[in-house]
């Protein structure tokens, strides 16, 4: 039959001359598969150890090489751009005091042409104000003769129609008075 199993040199096979289940598990076999196991490990520990490792190291070593000089270019950046930033904010403060010092310089020059102008405004004013007093006065002093000549020639016409008779220095001397006050 197929299932019985004989013992051939020590081999775990079945009367066909077939290894029988998992060669592995054969406790026959199992010495070779130790020493095989064994050779197998060295050869990859000596492979890994000897090749595959210190290029993975040289791999890793470059890699935290590349970092670290990223990581310093970019702090160094970042320094230069708090400077620059620093800078920045320095010049937007000087031109910002220039303006306000611009500013400040065109009000006083703007107040000043502004005094000048009201200054001969002022005058201009003064001055029309004194010709026009000095008009009124010469026509209060006009007003004030012909009111005279007036008067003088209605009293010298009253006295004339009441039936009198007066001299001009009569009249001139009541007229006068009574203009006084």
């Amino acid at each position: 039959m197929a299932t019985e199993t004989t013992d051939v040199a020590g081999v775990c096979v079945d009367a066909g001359g077939s290894a029988l289940g998992m060669p592995q598990l054969c406790a026959d076999w199992m010495p070779n598969q130790i020493f095989w196991l064994l050779v197998t490990l060295i050869a990859i520990y000596f492979v890994m150890s000897r090749i595959a490792l210190p290029r993975i190291g040289a791999v890793l070593a470059e890699r935290s090489g590349t970092i670290t000089n990223d990581i310093a270019a970019a702090e160094e950046l970042k320094n230069k751009a708090a400077e620059a930033e620093a800078a920045y904010d320095q010049a937007l403060l000087d031109a910002r005091a220039e303006a306000q010092g611009i500013v400040a310089a065109a009000k006083a020059e703007i107040q000043a042409e502004l005094d000048v102008e009201l200054q001969k405004a002022d005058a201009q004013i003064a001055a029309k104000t004194a010709e026009s007093e000095a008009a009124i006065n010469a026509i209060r002093a006009d007003a004030v003769k012909n009111v005279t000549a007036v008067a003088k020639d209605t009293a010298k016409e009253l006295v004339a129609a009441m039936g009198g008779t007066a001299d001009a220095k009569t009249i001139t001397a009541a007229v006068t008075a009574r203009m006084k006050g």
